[in-house]
């Protein structure tokens, strides 16, 4: 058993001669009252040392020593890391930074691994309890999507298409990929359609384009989660829609046998034998060149 005295402001119990503190709004202030009132004494400690409480917690991928975040034994330094020492420094609920950075640290982006939770924290897209993320997203009057009317958005929906089919540079704007974003972002979509509320994994995010004041981002993945209004007024739409493929022979000027192109060709090359024939020379017997 473990000297402590407990108020309703905070938990102090006594380790080695060593007297620890852990004040109510800590997160793991009901966990520590409940091992408490079970008499696990000895599992009391643990939550005392939050680098051990989030090592514990993430299963052993995330570590935390001496103001050091680790990942399966390696050393990590982004946004979020300095974001999870923070929170803990504070005592703020850091768990769902931590089960984003689990989940980020998966992400085969580079890119994405360092920039991406500044660009949600920037844009005010928030974290849920299991290390989501939620986005906006703008579709039509019968939720398909804007580009292609084929992907459905009602609430539940799930969309996926292979990572690899995605757009992973950030220079180009219109791509391959499913497109969420900021709330400002989303509102840009309109003519009468809805506004959606997504859920993405941060393992399955491809880029953050640069355009748009860089407010999108392209996913492998989504979930629908809430209808977030009924209808968006401004009758606007870009054209950073959904889509997986290109259909070639949809494009405006696009090329086919026996267009204006191949006639222009042909013509050409006539004209070009013509010239040659107008301007050869012809040699005589002793090789020298003639007119022709």
């Amino acid at each position: 058993m473990l000297p402590y005295i407990l108020t309703d402001n905070s938990l102090t119990i006594v380790v080695d001669g060593k007297a620890l503190t852990m004040e109510s709004s800590n997160p793991s202030f009901n966990e520590a009252t409940k091992l408490l009132a079970e008499e696990r004494f000895d599992e009391l400690p643990d939550l005392f040392d939050i680098p051990k409480a989030v090592e514990k917690f993430a299963e052993g991928n995330i570590s935390v020593s001496d103001g050091e975040v680790r990942y399966k034994d390696e050393a990590i330094h982004n946004h979020v890391v300095g974001r999870v020492l923070d929170f803990m420094r504070q005592g703020l609920p850091y768990k769902p930074l931590v089960r984003f950075l689990d989940k980020l640290m998966e992400n085969p982006s580079r890119r994405a691994v360092n920039e991406l939770y500044a660009f949600l924290e920037h844009k005010a897209m928030p974290l849920t309890p299991d290390g989501n993320f939620l986005a906006y997203k703008g579709v039509r009057e019968d939720y398909t999507d804007w580009h292609s009317g084929k992907f459905s958005n009602k609430v539940g929906d799930v969309n996926e298409m292979t990572r690899n089919r995605v757009c992973d540079d950030a220079n180009i704007g219109c791509s391959h990929g499913f497109h969420a974003g900021s709330l400002d972002y989303a509102k840009g979509y309109g003519n009468g359609g809805h506004l959606m509320v997504v859920e993405i994994d941060p393992r399955d995010v491809v880029s953050v384009p640069l355009d748009c004041e860089q407010q999108k981002l392209r996913t492998a993945k989504y979930k629908v989660v809430a209808h977030f209004e009924k209808k968006l007024e401004e009758p606007m739409c870009d054209d950073y829609g959904d889509f997986e493929d290109y259909d070639n022979d949809s494009y405006e000027g696009s090329v086919s046998e026996g267009s204006h192109w191949d006639n222009g060709f042909n013509a050409g090359y006539e004209a070009a034998k013509q010239d040659l024939v107008k301007f050869a020379q012809k040699r005589d017997a002793n090789g020298r060149f003639t007119k022709a």
